[in-house]
């Protein structure tokens, strides 16, 4: 049956087949996010068995290496070239900010996309079909097992709900009772650690549970017993599905109570034994204090003996956060997080994080995440895992879903790309994928629009490179372009 052109000139099988493979059903590259596709052998398919040659005789090494965003699905990239156009300039950020941030903080029952048929619409069809991963069990499945064919180890996924501080709080207060709160937390992260598949991880955001945390954080005191046995379940169910838990970073005036209930728990969950971590704490870069932190809660597992799972990130809280205790400049971010970074690959204390007093230069046990859309920081750590004496530390990479695809896509070609100094230590590439309804994923959304705004030229590189990859397909497709 003949395939009907589309863009003008350009076939379904130019535009959608991998290189070098004829057009069929098991060759259409994965199409999650605008279409998605349930597969009942993900295996079966996915693009890590890479062809041997593209259609116009180039070697798989050279295509990916000079194009490396080749492997990306057609409507993903235009997807992504459309968020990115909108997130790189000055002029059309700054409305959808205002729009995202009325829409998070309204009271407005008809202006909450769960209650109104059209706004859902638009922002289902737009922002949230990019980052988010779906509103029902199904959806969400079909976005897993998309990002799987095309090569992604896995997925770390995270239940929308939060609270922000501020605002939320007072309306948490009125409008929903503390016990409800905690149950709706609970019953929404067991539902997600239950659609997690082995070697997935469930990102668990203590502000969900709703009063009961925030006030408690707040005032840096220990974890109720509420919400102490809701953290138990969630964490016994993990441990039997085989999926891995990541306590994420939040606003700094609550970080102190998270990172001592995260240290508490890695304790009863990380054992040294088994040199593998259930619990991750989240650090991040941005903060001045983060290096000593880090090196406080290394000295905490040497003296406790247990495993202790990190996951790096910059940070996403930029524009609510005190100026002072951010690094000043962003070349001090990233010299923070690569000297950490390089730390626990190598596992040695260095100038970026000297040992905590009294530590000496024991190095406990890591599970490491390097959780950035930076592509030298993501090199420099593959680069310093060749370098490492211990060549078993268990680490993997991670960008947000709809973010830094360029980065992610490096890390997918790695295996056919890797010379031999390299094979010994392949990337495993995951994608942060948030689920839930459109309304309950506002707060998010906005969250991702404010950091596109403060990496405004981080983002229109990203432009640059998804435009030059939709052309190079549109050439490809005509012969006029490899």
């Amino acid at each position: 049956m003949a395939m009907k052109p589309i863009f003008g000139q350009l076939s379904v099988s130019q535009l959608y087949c991998r290189p070098g493979l004829p057009l069929g059903v098991n060759n259409l590259a994965p199409r999650s996010g605008f279409i998605r596709k349930q597969s009942s052998n993900s295996a079966a398919q996915t693009s890590t068995a890479i062809p041997p040659s593209t259609s116009f005789g180039q070697s798989k090494s050279s295509l990916y290496q000079q194009h490396p965003l080749t492997i990306l699905p057609l409507p993903n990239l235009l997807r992504s070239y459309l968020v990115a156009t909108v997130s790189s300039s000055k002029i059309l950020l700054p409305p959808c900010l205002s729009i995202l941030s009325f829409l998070a903080h309204s009271r407005y029952p008809w202006l909450n996309p769960d209650h109104n048929t059209v706004l859902r619409w638009v922002l289902k069809q737009t922002f949230y079909s990019h980052f988010c991963g779906g509103e029902t069990t199904r959806e969400l499945q079909q976005t897993v097992t998309g990002l799987k064919e095309i090569g992604y180890k896995g997925v770390i996924l995270a239940y929308a709900k939060e609270v922000v501080l501020g605002i939320d709080q007072v309306q948490d207060n009125e409008d929903v009772s503390v016990k409800q709160a905690l149950s709706a937390w609970k019953e929404g992260t067991l539902k997600t650690v239950e659609m997690a598949e082995k070697g997935d991880f469930v990102a668990l955001k203590f502000t969900g549970a709703g009063r009961l945390a925030l006030d408690h954080l707040i005032d840096n005191s220990p974890m109720p017993p509420a919400l102490e046995n809701a953290t138990i379940e969630i964490c016994d169910l993990a441990v039997a599905r085989g999926v891995r838990l990541a306590f994420d970073a939040e606003q700094q005036a609550l970080q102190t109570g998270i990172d001592s209930w995260t240290l508490d728990f890695q304790k009863r969950y990380n054992p040294s034994a088994s040199n593998k971590a259930t619990v991750y704490g989240t650090y991040q870069a941005y903060l001045k204090s983060t290096p000593a932190t880090l090196a406080n809660h290394l000295a905490a597992a040497v003296e406790k003996d247990f495993t202790l799972g990190a996951k790096l990130v910059r940070g996403a809280y930029l524009a609510s956060e005190p100026r002072n205790i951010i690094w000043s400049t962003k070349e001090e971010t990233d010299q923070a997080y690569d000297g950490m970074i390089d730390s626990l690959i190598k596992r040695r204390y260095g100038t970026t994080m000297p040992s905590a007093l009294g530590a000496g230069g024991n190095f406990p046990k890591v599970n490491l995440m390097v959780a950035t859309h930076n592509q030298e920081s993501v090199r420099k750590a593959r680069k310093a895992c060749t370098e490492a004496e211990d060549k078993d530390i268990e680490i993997v990479y991670a960008q947000l879903m709809g973010m830094a695809d360029e980065v992610s896509c490096e890390l997918l070609q790695a295996p056919a790309l890797s010379d031999e100094t390299e094979k010994a230590h392949i990337p495993q590439a995951y994608k942060y994928l948030v689920w839930g309804t459109t309304g309950e994923c506002v707060k998010y959304l906005l969250r991702r629009a404010e950091e596109n705004r403060h990496a405004m030229g981080r983002t229109k590189l990203d432009q640059r490179a998804l435009g030059a990859e939709i052309f190079r397909r549109m050439g490809a497709a005509v012969g006029l372009a490899r």
